[in-house]
């Protein structure tokens, strides 16, 4: 028997819109049974196995808050592994990436905090386009290759917000 599916640990059918808040304070309350401090006395073993559990929680969950994650494991548990770095069969979103990708650049060069605070707002918004997209693509099987054209962008935004979030920081400083 492998590892529990992430859903299963949650107690949750596999899908991709979730309540979030449910799942944090689902994590909390798993997460207080494994936690190490309560094996203190127990056997080594028991120990180890405590801390696999606390670590495949963790996982789990860091897995199913992320959107773009969540979508990858759902893909991957109806056997469609993604290939990580794809050439992209999406023309119109390469033109766009590009965009993002000089726009982001010149906002680092002009050290311009509240175009950064604009460039996020409509990531964010296009984020949440993609999230509503792709949970009408998951809940209809005749989709899927659209599916993982989405989980593509969606991974793309949140590597770029991640660079947005790196660029505030050093703007900050």
């Amino acid at each position: 028997m492998g590892t529990p599916c992430h859903f299963a640990l949650f107690d949750l059918k596999p899908g991709y819109r979730l309540d979030l808040d449910q799942l944090a304070t689902r994590y909390r309350e798993l997460a207080r049974t494994v936690h190490p401090d309560r094996f203190a006395d127990a056997s080594e073993r028991e120990q180890r196995l405590a801390l696999e559990r606390a670590a495949q929680l963790n996982d789990a969950y860091q897995t199913l808050k992320s959107a773009p994650r969540r979508a990858l494991y759902l893909l991957a548990l109806k056997g469609r592994e993604l290939p990580l770095e794809v050439t992209v069969q999406d023309p119109q979103f390469l033109l766009q990436q590009m965009q993002w990708r000089e726009e982001l650049e010149e906002l680092h060069d002009s050290a311009d905090l509240e175009g950064v605070a604009a460039f996020k707002r409509r990531l964010k918004a296009a984020q949440a386009e993609l999230d509503v997209e792709f949970g009408e693509c998951w809940d209809d099987t005749e989709r899927r290759e659209d599916a993982e054209r989405l989980v593509r962008r969606m991974q793309f935004l949140d590597k770029l917000n991640q660079e947005v979030r790196q660029l505030e920081e050093r703007l900050d400083d």
